[in-house]
């Protein structure tokens, strides 16, 4: 049983009438009585009961006609998810992202998604860090990585979805907290908490380099695993910590102040990034929805 079999059977069926029902499909009445025989012979009964006069169903015709009608609707179903795959209306769009600052912009960005293009299905997967994430894009293991990288490898494409700038995070009872900025000279007596100084990692980066530039080595205190960790320590009075002024807006605590730094411009600006060569639709779609953010 094929489909013009099944659609010249609920022709039939539906009119009554095989010269109504040819007229319906847009063929000769004799083709579409030739393809009524094959398909009952294929099938072994009897699905009409005609004379000069009038055409009717048998009891096995009157049984196949939801098959058929649910088999045309599933065929239906299938033509239409193929174009909208084609589209970038459907799919799996994988998508990791690194640090608490890119939390807002992917909430948002999954809203909008489940929004305007419902039937794309997102899967998050958070890092403590934006390097890994870039591996994971980079071994195809996801398809849009969010973070922050100094290096970007020649397959990925990169762009900025979130400008942004550093901040320190100091306790309530530091004596620049009520400052509106503050040069990081200013803080070479402190002790500082840090993010672990990895490849690829940008904050510990950027103390060593503004420390560096400014005359003194920042005392690093203690390690934080992850920025969540290293604000709690600012909160308990353990030392200061270089963050970014996007964390700010993603953190609600008392006891931590966010200074912006007096600093020369630093590349710390979210980007999206993703592989150069990946032309799946619903990718696509996605970026297009996550670049309009910013917009």
């Amino acid at each position: 049983m094929d489909v013009q079999q099944i659609r010249a059977f609920l022709a039939v069926a539906e009119e009554l009438h095989f010269g109504r029902a040819a007229e319906r499909l847009h063929i000769a009445q004799p083709p579409l009585s030739r393809t009524i025989k094959q398909l009952e012979r294929e099938l072994g009964i009897q699905l009409f009961d005609r004379n000069t006069r009038s055409v009717s169903l048998t009891t096995g015709g009157q049984a196949l006609v939801d098959p058929a009608k649910e088999v045309l609707a599933a065929l239906r179903r299938a033509e239409a998810v193929v174009r909208s795959a084609g589209d970038g209306e459907t799919g799996l769009v994988r998508i990791a992202f690194a640090g608490v600052s890119t939390h807002d912009l992917v909430a948002r960005l999954a809203r909008v998604v489940r929004s305007r293009r419902p039937r794309i299905q997102l899967e998050l997967s958070s890092q403590n860090f934006a390097q890994p994430a870039m591996k994971k894009l980079v071994q195809g293991d996801t398809d849009i990585a969010l973070g922050r990288w100094d290096v970007v490898p020649a397959e990925v494409a990169a762009e900025v979805v979130m400008p942004d700038m550093l901040s320190v995070a100091v306790p309530d009872t530091h004596p620049l907290a009520d400052a509106p900025k503050v040069h990081i000279g200013q803080l070479a007596g402190d002790a500082f908490v840090s993010l672990p100084p990895h490849e690829g990692a940008v904050l510990p980066d950027r103390l060593r380099r503004l420390a560096h530039a400014a005359g003194f080595v920042a005392d690093v205190v203690q390690i934080a695993p992850d920025t969540q960790t290293a604000l709690a320590l600012v909160s308990a009075e353990v030392g200061c910590h270089l963050t970014l002024a996007s964390v700010a807006r993603n953190v609600i605590d008392p006891h931590v102040v966010f200074v912006p730094l007096d600093a020369p411009a630093q590349e710390v600006d979210l980007r999206a990034a993703w592989r150069r060569d990946d032309r799946a639709p619903a990718v696509r779609a996605v970026l297009d929805e996550l670049l309009a953010l910013q917009q």
